[in-house]
């Protein structure tokens, strides 16, 4: 049985309560880690004074922004990852450096377990079960909120009873993620599909401006690294477009996905930053990448994305992909123009050093360089296949 554990703390309502729970039903020292990858307005002292107040021996916070943003955004970036084709992985693309540093401090503090704040419905348990054995397998790994058998407004007044400061409450039931590449909202009323989700829940897209605006995104090797010729970090470049992106209102989604543990769920995100870049990176690549290795890569994405959601980032075949998809980012180099209006948010131009756009070759104009007289062989060979089938069997086919 443990004696030790480092529980992944987010500093709300079911990991406050899993700390109290742990030390009074288990029996263990809580060691409680937050790690910081851009939650909104969150006050860490206060974090570490909650989780104290809980129960927990300490409190630690690790900030990992930078991380985040250059060793995950970035990839997932380059990948264009869009779980079913629509949610840019928000809470999913942050598990794994929380993971990271969990496995890490508990080595560092004597631990021998690990765990997290996740239901038993859910798709984080998968991501932080699976990656913690990815990286330790040796360590113990505990999800109360699976145990205890508590709905969400018996851990609220589990909360009251013990005197553990909370943010939720009975009113508002709303269970909010977020970090830097977005931000996830759901429970109360919009568990039923049907309801519109309060206008009181969106933050990160409420529309402020009106005057429609242009913004150029640069990209190195499929990275991006300035905003209007201005060199920034990738961190820098995500909280820049969240705000201006945001400001116009674009970038929300509320959709039915499929969760890994087999059932849907409604779920609503708001991320402008995200949408907006594999917007553009996308973009840029179909100047800058061959015909048939983007449509590879094309193939490759959906898949690279259910790696993501479903937990497998410390995996042989997220690797196998990390290597195909740098290689085809080598000269996905140059910059894109996004027009910005109230509710829009389109590309109007691309431009790069490494394009393959000959002009010469796509003209119909007097600079037209194409070989027109080659067309005629090219076609009636491309065609020979189904001119064939159509001479013997096509013919037998119609009558």
């Amino acid at each position: 049985m443990a004696k030790r554990v480092v529980l992944a703390y987010s500093g709300g309502l079911d990991t406050s309560v899993a700390v109290r729970w742990m030390v009074d039903n288990l029996g263990v020292e809580v060691i409680a880690l937050a790690v910081d990858v851009g939650q909104a307005a969150e006050d860490y002292e206060v974090v570490k004074a909650r989780a104290r107040a809980a129960g927990a021996i300490d409190a630690i916070v690790v900030d990992a922004k930078e991380e985040y943003a250059a060793e995950y955004c970035a990839p997932a970036l380059a990948a264009n990852a869009l779980y079913e084709n629509r949610y840019p992985l928000v809470s999913a693309l942050s598990r794994p450096v929380i993971v990271k540093h969990l496995v890490a401090a508990a080595a560092t503090h004597g631990a021998d377990a690990v765990a997290h704040g996740c239901t038993g419905k859910g798709n984080d348990q998968v991501r932080f079960e699976v990656s913690t054995r990815a990286l330790n397998p040796d360590l113990e790994v505990i999800a109360p909120v699976r145990s205890w058998g508590m709905t969400r407004a018996d851990s609220i007044q589990y909360a009251y009873d013990h005197n553990i400061p909370i943010a939720a409450t009975k009113e508002k039931v709303y269970s909010i993620d977020d970090n830097i590449w977005g931000r996830a909202i759901e429970c109360g009323e919009m568990e039923d599909p049907w309801n519109t989700p309060p206008a009181g829940v969106w933050l990160l897209t409420r529309p402020t401006a009106t005057e429609p605006v242009e913004v150029v995104v640069g990209f190195e090797a499929g990275v991006p690294v300035s905003i209007d010729g201005e060199s920034l970090s990738v961190l820098a470049v995500v909280q820049r477009l969240n705000a201006l992106v945001g400001s116009y209102g674009w970038g929300r989604l509320d959709m039915v996905e499929n969760r890994r543990v087999g059932i849907k769920s409604r779920e609503t995100y708001e991320c402008p930053a995200s949408l907006a870049l594999i917007l553009a990176h996308r973009d840029l690549e179909g100047i800058c990448l061959e015909r048939d290795v983007q449509r590879e890569k094309a193939r490759i994405e959906p898949r690279y994305a259910e790696l993501i959601y479903d937990g497998l980032w410390f995996s042989p075949l997220k690797e196998a992909f990390d290597a195909f998809i740098a290689e085809t980012q080598r000269y996905v180099t140059g910059e894109v123009r996004l027009a910005l209006a109230p509710g829009s948010c389109e590309v109007t131009g691309r431009r790069s050093p490494h394009s393959l756009y000959d002009y010469g070759l796509a003209t119909y104009e007097a600079d037209d360089s194409f070989r027109h007289e080659d067309s005629a062989g090219f076609v009636r060979l491309w065609g020979l296949s189904v001119e064939t089938w159509a001479g013997t069997q096509g013919r037998l086919h119609q009558q």
